[in-house]
């Protein structure tokens, strides 16, 4: 599987905030030998030491077509938010994206009206990580 541009920026950036990285990538096989998502973490969180999950699909946005690229990152992530449901009910799938991306395409009305629509979780990266389902 080959590791998107932004990968270990995400990783990094995910260590620098508290979680540990625990599965790099995060396999689907008992779905698709084939599907993994990019990173799975965990991070205690609270005064009862619960466990936060999360699974981070990570999209570079490199390619010269941003709407292409995002066609295909929108239907990767409706593809895997199934599957930690299925396995893992308690991981929470989030894509990153790098911040110049989320600033500018990821503004647009018909980006917006999907990522809305379909509730895609969001990490922007740069050198932190914020982490948010749109309103």
């Amino acid at each position: 599987m080959a590791k998107d541009f932004y990968h270990n920026l995400v990783k990094e950036a995910l260590e620098a905030e508290g979680w540990t990285i625990t599965h790099d990538p995060y396999s689907l096989k008992a779905w698709d030998p084939k599907w993994a998502i990019d990173l799975g973490a965990d991070r205690v969180i609270g005064a009862k030491r619960k466990n936060e999950k999360i699974a981070v699909e990570v999209k570079s946005f490199i390619q010269q077509s941003t709407s292409h690229e995002f066609h295909g990152a929108l239907g990767q992530y409706l593809n895997y938010i199934v599957a930690p449901e299925d396995i893992e009910q308690d991981r929470v799938l989030y894509m990153a994206v790098p911040l110049d991306i989320w600033e500018t395409a990821f503004q647009k009305k018909g980006i917006q009206a999907s990522l809305k629509r379909y509730e895609v979780r969001l990490g922007k990266t740069k050198k932190i990580i914020e982490w948010k389902i749109l309103d």
